[in-house]
């Protein structure tokens, strides 16, 4: 029970919390093709840390975090909402970017290149189907860059529900996806967990009246997944008055 209500769901992201951080499969890419860091982490800067970082929702990006600092519209926003296409991102993205050798970033596949190191997280994976196995509804809360990036082959063992951002028209940390999400568990906000590596997303998740997790490592998302639902999960230690 969590402020009066009983957990019945646990909500999870995917990048980052069921595979492997989003740093290092970005730097696996950055190396592979050459990109010079510092103009990445200028971009990113500007589309994604501006937003979701100490300056927004609130900050100099507008009421909502919608806007490039430029007063356009926002491409990882764009993208994570299917507003614009993975190709029209890859051209914007490339624009932007430079090569180490000072050559021309190529445009096409910019996306599938990026993500093509990402692996899952085994750890993360036996926990899910632990919580499931346990009773609990299970889903998936995904900001998508291009809905291509998904082992969908896996989903069906894993999540009673998927919400993917770029499907539903909505993308964290906006409220209206979290309560989507719920709802698609047939659950209320307060009976879910949710789990992501973004501290933003997990502070607009406790809002709407679910329980955070901040996810850092699989040990630890783990033991607390564990502590909240009073029941054993692989790879944590045993729950307090239960058998091992």
């Amino acid at each position: 029970m969590i402020n009066g209500a009983q957990l019945r769901g646990v909500i999870t992201d995917w990048g980052g919390v069921l595979t492997t951080p989003i740093l290092t499969t970005v730097q696996a890419w950055i190396q592979a093709d050459g990109i010079d860091w510092d103009s990445y982490r200028t971009v990113m800067r500007s589309w994604v840390f501006g937003a979701n970082g100490p300056d927004g929702p609130d900050g100099p990006d507008g009421p909502d975090g919608a806007n490039s600092p430029d007063g356009s519209q926002n491409p990882v926003h764009a993208l994570e909402r299917g507003e614009c296409s993975g190709a029209e991102f890859e051209q914007m993205l490339a624009a932007r970017l430079l090569r180490t050798d000072g050559g021309v970033v190529t445009a096409q596949g910019i996306l599938r290149r990026m993500f093509a190191a990402i692996t899952s997280e085994p750890a993360m994976y036996d926990m899910i189907r632990a919580v499931r196995g346990a009773g609990f509804r299970t889903g998936l809360l995904s900001n998508s860059w291009g809905c291509d990036e998904y082992p969908r082959a896996d989903f069906p063992g894993l999540f009673d529900a998927v919400v993917i951002s770029g499907e539903c028209g909505m993308r964290k940390p906006e409220p209206a996806i979290f309560l989507h999400a719920a709802k698609s568990l047939g659950l209320e906000p307060g009976q879910c967990v949710f789990i992501d590596d973004m501290e933003p997303n997990v502070a607009a998740a406790a809002a709407c009246g679910m329980t955070g997790v901040h996810h850092t490592e699989a040990a630890q998302t783990v033991a607390a997944v564990q502590e909240l639902l009073g029941v054993p999960l692989n790879g944590a230690p045993p729950v307090p008055g239960q058998d091992s």
